[in-house]
């Protein structure tokens, strides 16, 4: 394959921290760094729950030691080895109480073997030893730890709400808004799956087949790429996390590399690579959002797009096409010239038949809008339950509804979206477009 890129690493150094303020600099290192420190110290210490509760510690002592001493040159670093001591701290203190209760188990445990012999003669033979897979060689650590996170023990919606906040570092509310449920959603399943693992003594350990956690990575990448390209927590005048798009294409870069026939992961690189494509004309001048059907077409990386198609191609060759491997197909058809809707109608159909959900659904309307008016996509969307809170769906009824001259209930939807969305840059186009519209 040659989509791979390289293994990531802690950086050595800290390049531009010093010239801003102790919180800044701590908020960008966890921002930026967060993911890598976790899968570097999972890695160190053999426990994810030690490993994050470390790092939350040495980023709490960082706050305060930064505010008078200031920022060390290599902070990445410094937090590094402040949450790995904190950890070792930890588990020798684990262990020290670990053996205290072993010896007072030995002794029960001989107590109640011999009152057993006695009454059945039982060796102990049904004891099956602990074991543990063999792991697959996974060079990046950061995907390790995703890979990790992905644990068919849990539930798949545990598992994708796990790994975004532990592995990827998104926080509760990114999540939330991601998987369109309440924060509180979030924060249980969290809680219960550390409480699974602790409780039934998971193993977190990569086996040597990666197979049975390829379609949860996938997702995961997926949502990753997501806050990326529209970042909810991106400060005004902002659409997109450039690190975390970018981190999240490099991931899936190397697990397509280590997974080559699954090609719903190619499917996902390719589509995250058109998305991508198109940053520069996302936004004009002064920050302001573009449309797709307004943007500058000649701003478009074009050879990331090639690269696109080079990816999208040999997932396709495999012929088992999945619903990544079809957004992709609808994502590659906007980079053409001329775009043709009846196909893209036809992808959707298909992605819906693979993947029914109320999301795509609503982007299907705005392809019914174009094939067959603003009046058959405005009825397909009033038909679409449970995305009250998405402000998308507000945006997507109110774009519909401006262009049928309704322009009162257009005003509403595009002020309801614009109170719905977290991202500055898509509120500020919101409430432009109501205010366009006049009272």
């Amino acid at each position: 394959m040659r989509w791979k890129s390289a293994p990531c690493s802690l950086p050595t150094s800290s390049e531009g921290l010093t010239a801003i303020t102790p919180d800044e600099a701590l908020s960008r290192v966890a921002r930026e760094e967060g993911g890598r420190l976790l899968a570097l110290l999972t890695d160190r210490l053999g426990n994810i729950e030690i490993a994050h509760d470390s790092l939350q510690e040495a980023y709490t002592k960082a706050a305060a030691t930064w505010a008078d001493a200031g920022v060390p040159d290599d902070a990445a670093a410094w937090v590094y080895v402040v949450a790995r001591n904190t950890g070792i701290d930890r588990l020798r203190r684990d262990t020290a109480a670990g053996r205290r209760l072993a010896s007072q188990v030995r002794v029960l445990e001989t107590a109640v073997a011999a009152e057993a012999a006695d009454d059945a003669g039982d060796d102990g033979s049904g004891v099956e030893d602990a074991r543990i897979d063999e792991q697959a060689s996974v060079s990046d650590d950061h995907l390790r730890l995703l890979l990790l996170c992905c644990h068919p023990a849990l539930s798949r919606d545990t598992q994708v709400t796990l790994t975004l906040r532990l592995a990827a570092g998104l926080t509760t509310q990114e999540i939330a808004a991601a998987l369109l449920v309440p924060e509180a959603t979030v924060q249980q399943r969290v809680v219960r799956a550390k409480r699974k693992i602790r409780a039934a003594n998971i193993p977190l350990v990569i086996p040597a087949d990666l197979h049975e956690r390829a379609a949860v990575l996938t997702t995961v990448l997926g949502f990753i790429f997501n806050e990326g390209y529209v970042a909810h927590s991106a400060d005004a005048g902002t659409l997109t996390r450039a690190d975390l798009a970018d981190q999240a294409i490099r991931l899936t870069a190397t697990a397509a590399d280590a997974l080559p026939d699954e090609p719903e992961l190619a499917g996902l690189l390719a589509l995250q690579l058109f998305h991508r494509s198109r940053e520069a004309a996302r936004t004009d001048s002064s920050g302001e959002l573009v449309r797709l059907a307004d943007q500058d077409r000649t701003l478009w990386d074009r050879g990331m797009v090639a690269r696109g198609f080079t990816v999208l191609a040999e997932a396709l060759a495999q012929r088992q096409l999945g619903p990544w491997q079809v957004q992709a197909l609808i994502a590659a058809e906007h980079t053409r010239a001329s775009t043709n809707w009846d196909r893209i109608l036809r992808y959707y159909d298909t992605l819906i038949s693979m993947s029914p959900g109320p999301v795509p659904r609503l982007a299907r309307a705005v392809a019914v809008a174009e094939v067959d008016g603003p009046q058959a996509a405005l009825a397909a969307v009033d038909h679409i339950d449970g995305l009250e809170a998405y402000h998308l769906f507000h945006a997507t009824r109110a774009d519909l509804l401006e262009q049928l001259g309704r322009d009162t209930e257009a005003r509403s939807a595009w002020e309801r979206a614009a109170a719905l969305c977290r991202n500055p840059t898509e509120a500020a186009y919101a409430t432009r477009r109501a205010r366009r519209i006049g009272p």
